[in-house]
């Protein structure tokens, strides 16, 4: 038998999801209870094999490690796009939950902002932890006329000005991100502060519900996760916490729990603004942050198995809509 090679086996650091419902029997960490998780929890891998033949270690958000197969987790981008119809995100590159980063340059949004039909605004005025200094951060979508988006020249998928922090998406990435749960995306679509939005785009916002499955789960979950681990590993060398980025993963772990339980995503946090400012001017030692962290995943894996949102989000629905929208500008 010829050996196996190297690019079969998963890398360390790799994001997944399980397959299989896993019953954690080796050592739990202070932080760890030992007990089940579900099928479709998000981990990462901290050991991987010399051979398909062994296990992998992965480790989940609250620090519990199990070995599993290969054949007992799937990779959490093609998880995310194995429920979505064939070549739905064919040719896509993967996008992080910021979804605003390699953005087109400032000329593309003055020749294509005269198309955009959505402008909202989102980020801390949105969420209700602006103070008088804070940006206004507008985000949406635009649409093309036919004959630009049929031409060679094509157009882009994004128009953004970081100096004015502006970002619009063309429909069918915007559309594709919403599909995939992108926060950013869920939050332009429920966020209550509307500033224009043609027919079609109120048609959009009217049917947002199709959007909303499982996989908010693993999008959430898994973004937070990862981001967390890199506060950590700051801590670790520098001896320092982003505490704006802390307080906005602890955000969304909360946005994503309320939206597991009750189908909508919700963008003002209300009474947990105190506790999320006092992450964001270090006034809660990390320690407690990191704690309710946990606590939040705990609830999160508890949201995610009683939730009566769909396994996938309503793909048909979104591409009549999307097809409405191309027939529009012909």
């Amino acid at each position: 038998m010829s050996a196996p090679q190297p690019l079969l086996i998963v890398p360390i650091g790799t994001r997944i999801v399980t397959r299989i419902v896993t019953r954690v029997a080796t050592r739990a960490t202070d932080s760890g209870d030992g007990g089940a998780r579900p099928a479709g929890a998000v981990g990462a891998i901290v050991a991987a094999p010399t051979d398909a033949q062994h296990a992998y270690r992965v480790r989940f958000a609250d620090g519990v490690e199990v070995a599993l197969r290969r054949s007992e987790f799937a990779i959490l981008k093609q998880y995310q796009r194995a429920l979505a119809p064939d070549d739905l995100y064919a040719g896509e590159q993967d996008d992080e939950v910021d979804g605003a980063t390699g953005g087109d340059t400032v000329s593309d949004l003055e020749i294509y902002g005269r198309y955009i039909i959505y402008r909202c605004i989102v980020g801390s005025r949105a969420y209700g932890l602006d103070r008088a200094a804070s940006d206004v951060d507008r985000r949406g979508m635009y649409l093309p006329p036919a004959d630009l988006v049929w031409s060679l020249a094509g157009v882009p998928e994004q128009l953004q000005d970081a100096e004015s922090d502006q970002c619009y998406w063309e429909a069918e990435k915007f559309l594709a991100l919403a599909l995939k749960a992108n926060p950013n995306i869920l939050e332009c679509l429920y966020t209550p502060l509307v500033e224009s939005a043609s027919p079609l785009a109120q048609e959009l916002r009217e049917m947002r519900g199709v959007f909303l499955s499982k996989l908010i789960y693993q999008s959430y979950g898994g973004y937070v996760f990862s981001q967390f681990k890199k506060l950590e590993q700051d801590l670790r060398a520098h001896g320092t916490i982003r505490w704006k980025h802390a307080m906005h993963l602890i955000r969304l772990l909360l946005s994503g729990i309320t939206a597991l339980r009750e189908g909508y995503v919700p963008v003002a946090v209300g009474e947990r603004r105190a506790e999320l400012l006092a992450i964001r001017d270090a006034a809660m030692p990390w320690e407690e942050v990191n704690a309710w962290r946990l606590d939040l995943h705990r609830q999160f894996d508890t949201a995610y198995q009683a939730t009566k949102l769909p396994d996938r989000p309503d793909y048909a629905q979104a591409n009549a809509f999307l097809l409405r929208a191309r027939r529009s500008s012909v």
